[in-house]
């Protein structure tokens, strides 16, 4: 087993009074596989690779969808997923990303978007 340090930081908040913050902690890692399978056992082991696999198929996903991506795309692209291996980025349509920005965006933001197409348009 070796030390693996970890950190996280909160960014401040005003609105809600959190202050920004930052904890670091140390815990015993796992050198290798074989490591792994002898302190938590092989089943643990597969269970955690698949939950942290879905977050971060998760996490594609999100920002495949956020920078406009076709759903059909996204799932072309990912089907051939392996776990640990980095994906390749996929089109993006430029409309969808806008409306998706504009759905997601507040009020006030939605004002400004207005307001820059109309300037836009009008130049």
């Amino acid at each position: 087993m070796k030390d693996l340090q970890v950190s996280a930081k909160v960014p401040e908040n005003k609105e809600k009074g959190i202050a920004a913050m930052e904890a670091t902690v140390t815990v015993q890692c796992p050198e290798d596989l074989a490591e792994a399978e002898k302190a938590y056992g092989g089943d643990a082991v597969l269970s955690n690779a698949i939950a942290n696999w879905k977050v971060t198929l998760q996490a594609n996903i999100r920002g495949a969808l956020k920078r406009g991506e076709a759903i059909e795309s996204i799932a072309t692209r990912l089907a051939g997923a392996k776990m640990g291996v980095a994906q390749i980025g996929g089109q993006v349509d430029a409309e969808a990303a806008f409306k998706a920005k504009f759905l997601a965006a507040t009020p006030e933001d939605r004002k400004k978007m207005i307001a820059q197409l109309r300037d836009l348009a009008a130049a």
